[in-house]
C-alpha cells in the first residue's frame, strides 16, 4: 500500500511539473533606452513600459507582437 502511494505521488508530480514551468512572455519598452524586447516578467511600469496588455504564452507570439506594434517601430 505505501509503495502504491508513492507510485501514485510520483506520477502526479511528473505530470505537474509542465503546468510549474509555464512562463508568459511580454512585449516591453525600457523606459531610458526607448528599444523594445520580449521579456519573461510583467512590466514593472517604472523602467520597463508594457506594449500591449497581454502575455504570450511562447516568444515566437511575443517576437511577432513586437514587429507589430506601433510603439516599437
Amino acid at each position: 500500500m505505501f509503495r502504491r502511494s508513492i507510485m501514485a505521488l510520483a506520477a502526479l508530480s511528473l505530470f505537474s511539473l509542465p503546468a510549474f514551468a509555464a512562463t508568459e512572455y511580454w512585449v516591453a519598452k525600457n523606459a531610458t533606452t526607448d528599444k523594445c524586447e520580449v521579456v519573461a516578467r510583467k512590466p514593472d511600469g517604472k523602467s520597463w513600459i508594457e506594449v500591449g496588455k497581454i502575455g504570450h504564452k511562447t516568444r515566437h507570439e511575443a517576437q511577432s507582437a513586437l514587429k507589430a506594434a506601433a510603439e516599437c517601430r
